[in-house]
C-alpha cells in the first residue's frame, strides 16, 4: 500500500516498484485507489501500459475499500503474486485523509505500507513521515527525486524519526530508475566516494552477456564501427542517464564542470540511425554531401556530425591501442588530465 501526500511521485514510484518486482520474478497488478485526483486513473494506466504491467481500475466507483477488495479476488484469479496499491493523497496531510487510509489498512490488511516522500522538500519531508507513521504505522520509506547528493540529509533524518528503513530510492524520470536503498552506498555519495556497487548492478541488469561476448570477438577481428559503437551506446543507455552514473564513480565529482547532457546522446543516436550501412562501417566515406543528407535526416546540423565523427575516430584509435599494446589502457589513463575530460565532446 502506496501511501503520501500528492505531488510526492506516488503513482510513478508505484510503477517503478512494480517494474522492479517484475525483474526479481513476481507477477505485480498496479491498483487505482486514488478516486479524487483529476487523471490519476489514467496516469497509473498509462504507466501500466508503457511497462505492460496489468492496471485494475473501477471508474465507476468512490469507494476505496471496496475497489481494493475487488482488485484482491481479481489478482487471486488472474495470478498475480504482488499487489501495490495507489492510494489518493492530498496537498496536505488531514483527517479524512487519513480515516480513508486507516479504513483501507483495516479491510484489506496489507503487508506492507510505504511512505512515497519527496526528498526535495527537506524538513518538510521529515514533518509529513512523522505524522503519517503516528497515523498508519508505516513499515518503510520510498524517497524520490534522490539524484543529488545534497539531499542525502532527508534520508538520515526520516530514518531518525520514523524509526522506519528507507527501502527504496528513486533515482530519476525513467520508470526503470529506482533501486534498493543501500544506506552505507548513500553515506558514500555524499561524502564524494562514489557508488560503484551500484553501478556494477547496473551493469549487470542491463547488459546481455551474450551480445557483450559477441561484441568482444568481433572487436578482436575488426575495428570498432558505428554499428558497434551504437549497441554499446544502446546497452549503457540501460543502466540510467549518464549524468546520473557519472555521480556514482570514485573521483568523479571532485572534476568541477563534467557535465554530461543526456540529450547528446539521442543526438548521437539520431546521427547513427540516418547512415547508410557502408557510411557505419566506413567513415572515411561522409564527404561534404552525405554529412548534409545525414543532418538533415537526423534533424542536427554538420558541425553536430563533424564534432561526433571527430570524437568517434578517436575512440577508435583508442580502441586499437588497447588491442595492438599491451598496457594500452594504462598509458592513455595516464595521460588523461582533468581538463581532457572537462573539454572531451561524446
Amino acid at each position: 500500500m502506496m501511501v503520501g501526500l500528492q505531488g510526492s511521485g506516488k503513482t510513478t514510484t508505484s510503477g517503478k516498484l512494480a517494474n522492479l518486482l517484475r525483474k526479481q520474478g513476481k507477477n505485480p497488478l498496479l491498483v487505482a485507489c486514488d478516486v479524487y485526483r483529476p487523471a490519476a486513473i489514467k496516469q497509473l494506466q498509462v504507466v501500466g501500459k508503457e511497462l505492460n504491467i496489468p492496471v485494475f481500475a473501477n471508474e465507476t466507483s468512490k469507494d476505496v475499500v471496496h475497489i481494493a477488495k475487488q482488485a484482491v479476488s481479481t489478482a487471486i484469479s488472474k495470478l498475480n503474486d504482488v499487489i501495490i496499491l495507489d492510494t489518493a493523497g492530498r496537498l496536505h496531510i488531514d483527517e479524512e485523509l487519513m480515516e480513508e487510509l486507516k479504513n483501507l489498512k483495516a479491510s484489506i490488511k496489507p503487508h506492507e505500507i510505504l511512505l512515497v516522500v519527496d526528498s526535495m522538500t527537506g524538513q518538510d519531508a521529515v514533518n509529513v513521515a512523522e505524522k503519517f507513521n503516528e497515523a498508519l504505522g508505516i513499515d518503510g520509506v520510498v524517497l524520490t527525486k534522490l539524484d543529488g547528493d545534497t539531499r542525502g540529509g532527508a534520508a538520515l533524518s526520516v530514518k531518525k524519526v520514523t524509526n522506519r528503513p528507507i527501502k527504496f530510492a528513486a533515482t530519476g524520470e525513467k520508470l526503470s530508475d529506482i533501486e534498493v536503498f543501500h544506506p552505507e552506498r548513500m553515506a558514500g555519495r555524499i561524502l564524494g566516494m562514489g557508488d560503484i556497487l551500484s553501478v556494477i548492478e547496473k551493469a549487470e541488469e542491463a547488459f546481455d552477456l551474450e551480445e557483450a561476448e559477441k561484441l568482444e570477438k568481433q572487436f578482436k577481428k575488426k575495428e570498432l564501427d558505428l554499428d558497434d559503437y551504437l549497441a554499446q551506446l544502446r546497452q549503457v543507455k540501460k543502466m540510467g542517464s549518464f549524468s546520473s552514473l557519472l555521480k556514482m564513480i570514485p573521483g568523479m565529482n571532485q572534476i568541477k564542470d563534467l557535465k554530461v547532457d543526456d540529450k547528446e546522446f539521442e543526438k548521437i543516436e539520431a546521427i547513427i540511425c540516418s547512415m547508410t550501412k557502408k557510411e557505419k562501417r566506413d567513415t572515411r566515406l561522409l564527404n561534404a554531401s552525405r554529412r548534409q543528407r545525414i543532418a538533415r535526416g537526423s534533424g542536427t546540423t554538420v558541425q553536430d556530425i563533424n564534432k561526433f565523427i571527430k570524437s568517434f575516430e578517436m575512440t577508435q584509435k583508442m580502441m586499437k591501442q588497447m588491442k595492438n599494446n599491451k598496457g594500452g589502457m594504462k598509458k592513455m589513463l595516464n595521460g588523461i588530465d582533468e581538463n581532457a575530460l572537462k573539454n572531451f565532446k561524446f
